[in-house]
C-alpha cells in the first residue's frame, strides 16, 4: 500500500466510533429489568369478570319498552349467561323476572330485551335459561 493510501485509510478508521465489546452486549439480569406493575393475567381477568353487556339496540329496547334492570337482576343474568355456557349454548333466551334478554353467550351481550308478556315469540336461540 503506498504511503498516500495508508494515511488516507488511517484518517478514515479514526472517525469511526469504537465496535462495541461482547461485555457491553450483555443482557441485563431480570432482576434490573423493570416488571410491570400489572400483569396480563390480572387485565384479563377484570375484562373476563365484566358480568354482561348491552348493545345498542338492546339499550334502545330497554329505554323504549321502560325496562329497568337491578343490579340484583343483573347479576342473575349474568349467572344464567354462565350456565348456558357450560351447557355449550351460543345464543341463549335468559329469563328474569318479567324480562325476557336473548343474549350471545361468548360475548356476554345482551342482544335485544322485552317484557314477556308483550311477545312470546323468540327466534334465533339454541337454548333458554330462567334465572
Amino acid at each position: 500500500m503506498s504511503l498516500a493510501l495508508q494515511k488516507m485509510h488511517l484518517a478514515n478508521t479514526q472517525n469511526v466510533p469504537p465496535v462495541p465489546s461482547e461485555q457491553n452486549l450483555r443482557v441485563k439480569p431480570e432482576s434490573a429489568v423493570a416488571r410491570p406493575s400489572v400483569s396480563f393475567r390480572d387485565i384479563l381477568d377484570s375484562k373476563i369478570e365484566t358480568p354482561v353487556h348491552f348493545s345498542k339496540h338492546a339499550a334502545l329496547r330497554l329505554s323504549d319498552r321502560n325496562i329497568s334492570l337491578t343490579g340484583e337482576q343483573i347479576d342473575r343474568v349474568a349467572e344464567g349467561i354462565g350456565k348456558a355456557g357450560e351447557k355449550g349454548i351460543r345464543d341463549s333466551l335468559v329469563l328474569v323476572d318479567d324480562v325476557a334478554l336473548v343474549v350471545n353467550v361468548k360475548s356476554r351481550m345482551v342482544i335485544t330485551a322485552l317484557n314477556q308478556a308483550v311477545d312470546n315469540v323468540f327466534s334465533n336461540i339454541d337454548g333458554a335459561v330462567i334465572v
